[in-house]
């Protein structure tokens, strides 16, 4: 039985790039949504297409503790175990100070933080069931998106969303050292490898002065950085690859 692949927020963008990456690798694919019903059915019929089984789940990270219950038991229905887990979805709204509410500070941490630590809780089990000690193979995989404006250079105007990236942060080095050895947990700070809708062109052309690479990432930049730590990063847990065209640097 091929291995099994959990992306959150797959159907579009950074997490559909995903899906397809890992599918090319021969695994099978379970991604979840909470709006995008149509790109979702439409990417299912995509992986099947190229041989693998795929199955979306239909969720809402607003409300963590049920999100996780709802994803472990469709995965656990559909496959009967999971070898990878993505933490993909996000929200990413602005909210300067002196605007801040605790509903957003709420509603950002519940998505971006406590989700993906109680997804990473709840499917543990899976991600460890196949684990050989003589076979970094069989290692259970995390990949944590976090940013890099958590890194030293926070985004300003945006307050809830870099402390709940922040705490996702704490969540990977924390998690990799109570895992191990049998999973890894690792994190990718992207900076943009898709463009946020909020942004205007002038925005753009600012933000692309400070990159030394001078490209915007892609969304298949991620899921390469992904598939690297799922399938070739034996000897990696803890760690955070920066994927921003050196911007961190500037």
């Amino acid at each position: 039985m091929g291995k099994v692949a959990v992306v959150t927020g797959g159907a579009i963008r950074v997490g559909r790039a995903i899906c397809l990456a890992l599918a090319r690798e021969g695994m099978d694919i379970a991604l979840t949504y909470r709006t995008s019903d149509e790109p979702a059915k439409q990417l299912v019929g995509e992986l099947e297409a190229l041989g693998r089984r795929a199955t979306a789940i239909s969720v809402d990270f607003n409300e963590p503790a049920p999100a996780a219950e709802i994803v472990h038991d469709a995965v656990d229905r559909a496959f009967g175990r999971v070898d990878v887990l993505v933490n993909n979805a996000s929200v990413f709204d602005a909210s300067p100070i002196g605007q801040i509410t605790l509903e957003q500070l709420e509603h950002n941490f519940r998505v971006n933080a406590a989700s993906p630590m109680l997804l990473i809780q709840k499917l543990a089990p899976l991600l460890r069931a196949h684990y050989q000690p003589d076979d970094p193979s069989t290692l259970g995989r995390v990949v944590n998106f976090i940013d890099i404006h958590v890194m030293g250079q926070p985004l300003s105007g945006y307050l809830p969303y870099n402390l709940s990236k922040a705490a996702l942060l704490e969540v990977t080095h924390t998690a990799a050292m109570e895992l191990a050895p049998a999973i890894t947990v690792n994190a990718i700070a992207p900076g943009v490898v898709a463009w946020a809708d909020s942004y205007t062109e002038q925005m753009k052309r600012n933000y692309m002065t400070r990159v030394p690479l001078a490209r915007p990432g892609t969304p298949e930049d991620a899921a390469a950085a992904v598939r690297y730590l799922v399938r070739d990063a034996h000897y990696c847990t803890g760690q955070i690859i920066r994927l921003d065209g050196g911007r961190l640097l500037t």
